[in-house]
């Protein structure tokens, strides 16, 4: 399991985001993130993934720390894909930073053998998204974070997207945190929804996306 332990947080003197904050994900679950502007839904996400360090408590897979070198078990993908990536790179190098990803993993992204040739300005927003989730399954990871990832994507491309992130977490048996504004796509894909605002546990819901 994915478990946040008595973590506190916070930035400058201000008061705390967090204070002996708890939260638990199996690897079967999908967890909405949910909460108004402000209330720290995506320093949660950073925290998850190791990307921030926890003033006080720990992160912990497995009951296990995250590790300090090599592939992280928990592998955030951002709502900016450009800022994710290196723009000297093109993305077959981008892939090969994580390992390389198998031919059926783009396919069932959508990634075309064109693009793999292409620097990441040379992609639209959607084309550069798979991308980054690829390269986030290359590595196998346990568990999986997504901050408002098709925010920024049309309609079509949001769909595709979150089709292939509820079969392939199910298919791996890989848990999924997400945060997303649109209570019509937390309806269909999450199983469990966690209120930030008041720390409790909301309403639990089984997310069936068609």
């Amino acid at each position: 399991m994915l478990e946040a332990r008595g973590i506190s947080f916070g930035y400058g003197s201000g008061r705390p985001l967090y204070e002996g904050f708890d939260l638990v994900v199996d690897s079967h679950e999908r967890v909405a993130l949910s909460a108004p502007s402000g209330f720290g839904k995506t320093t949660l996400c950073r925290l998850l993934a190791g990307y921030e360090q926890p003033h006080a408590g720990s992160i912990l897979v497995d009951g296990r720390p995250l590790p300090k070198r090599g592939a992280c078990p928990v592998q955030m993908i951002w709502q900016h894909p450009e800022g994710a990536v290196d723009p000297r790179l093109r993305m077959e190098q981008t892939l090969a930073e994580a390992g390389g990803a198998p031919d059926e993993l783009l396919d069932a992204l959508g990634i075309q053998d064109r693009w793999l040739s292409r620097y990441p300005h040379e992609l639209s927003g959607g084309e550069l998204q798979r991308f980054c989730i690829a390269r986030a399954f290359a590595v196998q990871p346990r568990y999986l974070i997504a901050d408002e990832v098709s925010t920024m994507l049309d309609a079509v491309t949001q769909a595709q997207i979150w089709r292939f992130l509820v079969s392939e977490t199910e298919a791996r048996g890989m848990g999924l945190v997400f945060v997303s504004h649109s209570p019509a796509l937390t309806e269909r894909v999450a199983t469990r929804v966690v209120s930030l605002a008041n720390n409790d546990l909301a309403e639990e819901r089984s997310g069936v996306l068609r």
